[in-house]
């Protein structure tokens, strides 16, 4: 067992040394990596600012280690899909979380092999297992958030898009209006409908782009909308009416899941009254009875 242990420990610490001096080299205002570029031939680089200099050593300090998580494409491109309807659409983001879930898994497992209480197999795979999908758990977290935030926002957006449809203005010149009205009242739907903006102004279909909105948010009421958007385009119907009945239909419906959030409060009440209020309640009323008739009993 110390054998295993200190097999482990070399192992770790060979491979942290390594990392640490690829990292060192590969840095671009590193010493020893102007020195091996010095030597290799290669032109000096600029120098960079504080914060653009703080995140290319992060983003490459934690390249490797992105990297070395087996992945399939469909995984990378489940996690890019991840991020995006986080809010976190660069693509450095994807190397942060990927190392960061490597770097929780390695101190979970460091922690268990420097415990003074020993280890187990077990230990061995859940410690680390459990780092590992920690970042998973908060960006499930953010994207909920996310998804709630722009769900709240969507009815006064489509609210004010009507307005600006019947004031005379065309979709896309609607979208960017309201875009930049609630800009402060609800970021993320604002965000995301500058971004439709962007896409209509490169060159994008509308179709397409409203398309592109509903992959980045993965809000089933903006696919809905979408959906509606995308058919009076095709049939050439009155926008400002499909916007209104649809602006109807959502209020009606988030009415509907607080009715539902609402009548589920009685029954999430029982187990905290039943853990919290009735056992201690008969813990003060019979338990000293049930002292005294023990007292009792044991007297005689």
């Amino acid at each position: 067992m110390p054998l295993m242990i200190l097999t482990i420990v070399v192992f770790v610490t060979v491979v942290l040394v390594v990392f640490a001096f690829g990292a060192a080299a590969v840095t671009p205002s590193s010493v020893l990596g102007a020195r091996l570029r010095a030597l290799g031939g290669q032109p000096a680089q600029a120098p960079e600012k504080p914060a653009v200099k703080v995140r290319a050593r992060l983003e490459q300090a934690l390249d490797p280690i992105s990297k070395a998580i087996p992945l399939s494409p469909s995984d990378v491109s489940r996690t890019r899909k991840w991020l995006i309807q986080a809010g976190l659409r660069e693509p450095r983001y994807a190397s942060y979380y990927l190392g960061a879930r490597l770097v929780l898994a390695f101190v979970g497992l460091a922690g268990v092999l420097i415990s003074p209480w020993g280890y187990s197999f077990s230990l061995l795979v859940c410690v680390p297992a459990l780092g590992f999908f920690i970042p998973r758990f908060f960006l499930k977290r953010m994207i909920k958030d996310r998804q709630r935030r722009i769900t709240i926002a969507l009815p006064d957006a489509l609210d004010l898009t009507v307005i600006c449809v019947e004031a005379g203005l065309a979709l896309d010149q609607a979208l960017m209006r309201v875009g930049k009205d609630l800009h402060h009242a609800h970021p993320d739907l604002s965000d995301e409908f500058h971004l439709v903006n962007l896409e209509m102004r490169a060159g994008k279909p509308r179709a397409e782009a409203l398309r592109n909105l509903v992959d980045r948010t993965g809000v089933d009421d903006i696919r809905s909308l979408v959906g509606t958007l995308i058919q009076t385009d095709r049939f050439g119907t009155s926008v400002s009416q499909a916007l209104r009945i649809h602006s109807d239909s959502l209020r009606t419906a988030r009415r509907q899941r607080a009715e539902e959030q609402a009548a589920k409060t009685t029954i999430k009440m029982v187990p905290p009254l039943v853990i919290f209020i009735l056992v201690p309640f008969l813990f003060v009323t019979v338990g000293p009875a049930l002292i005294l008739a023990y007292r009792s009993l044991v007297s005689k």
